[in-house]
C-alpha cells in the first residue's frame, strides 16, 4: 500500500533544497469555504517566500561554516532559518490537512486517541478552535503529539518557530496569520476557523498520527 505521506504535496525537501510542494487540489477546490484568490496568494506567494528564505539561510550558514562569510552573521542567519523553515514545514502540513471532500470524523487509532484524551471529537475541536482564536497576533493552532507523554495535545504557537512544546509532532495545523483568511473573512477569524474545521482531511491527520506513533 502506498504511503499517503509520500505524495508530492507532502514533500518539502528534495535534492538538497527546500521545495514548494504542489497543492493536492485545484486553487478553487475549497470554495466557498476557502476562496481561490486567498489560496493562490497564500500558496504561491507566502508559502513560496518561506521556501526561498529557508534556502537562502541554509546557503548562508554553509558559507559561514566554509569560512567564506562573516561568522558575525550567524545569529541573524540562524533566526532566519528557524523562521522560514518552521513556516515552510507548517504550511506543508496545513495544505494537506484540508480536502474538498472531507469525511465527518477520524477513524482507527487516531479516533481512539482523541476519545481517550479529550472525551470526544467535539470536545477536542472545541479546544482546538479556542486555541486558534486565542493566538495573539499571528500564529497557529496545532493538534500534535507531546514528545514527553506521547499523548495528543492542543497548543497555540505564536509565529512559526515559537512552538509551545519543543519537539511537538504536528498532526493538524490551522494557520491564523491574517494572510490565510483576510481577503474572504476580513477580521472574522472565528468564521475562518469554523470553515477550516469543516475542511479537515482526517485521512491525512490519521496517516500522520500512525506514522508518528509507529
Amino acid at each position: 500500500m502506498n504511503n499517503p505521506l509520500q505524495s508530492p504535496s507532502h514533500i518539502g525537501y528534495a535534492d538538497g533544497k527546500y521545495v514548494l510542494p504542489p497543492l493536492p487540489y485545484a486553487y478553487d477546490a475549497l470554495e466557498p469555504l476557502m476562496d481561490e484568490a486567498t489560496v493562490r496568494l497564500h500558496h504561491d506567494k507566502h508559502h513560496a517566500a518561506y521556501v526561498a528564505g529557508a534556502n537562502a539561510a541554509a546557503a548562508k550558514l554553509k558559507e559561514i561554516a566554509d569560512g567564506t562569510a562573516d561568522a558575525a552573521l550567524t545569529t541573524p542567519t540562524v533566526r532566519n532559518l528557524s523562521f522560514h523553515t518552521s513556516g515552510h514545514a507548517l504550511h506543508t502540513i496545513f495544505w494537506t490537512n484540508m480536502t474538498p471532500t472531507p469525511k465527518a470524523a477520524p477513524a482507527g487509532p487516531l479516533a481512539a486517541a482523541i476519545e481517550a484524551k479529550f472525551g470526544s471529537l467535539s470536545a477536542m475541536l472545541t479546544v482546538f478552535k479556542a486555541a486558534a482564536a486565542g493566538v495573539e497576533g499571528s500564529g497557529w493552532a496545532i493538534l500534535g503529539i507531546d514528545p514527553v507523554s506521547r499523548e495528543l495535545v492542543v497548543c497555540g504557537a505564536e509565529k512559526h518557530q515559537n512552538l509551545e512544546i519543543p519537539g511537538l509532532v504536528p498532526l493538524l495545523a490551522c494557520d491564523v496569520w491574517e494572510h490565510a483568511y483576510y481577503l474572504l473573512h476580513q477580521n472574522n477569524r472565528a468564521a475562518y476557523i469554523e470553515n477550516f474545521v469543516k475542511l479537515i482531511n482526517w485521512d491525512d491527520v490519521e496517516a500522520r498520527y500512525e506514522a508518528a506513533t509507529a
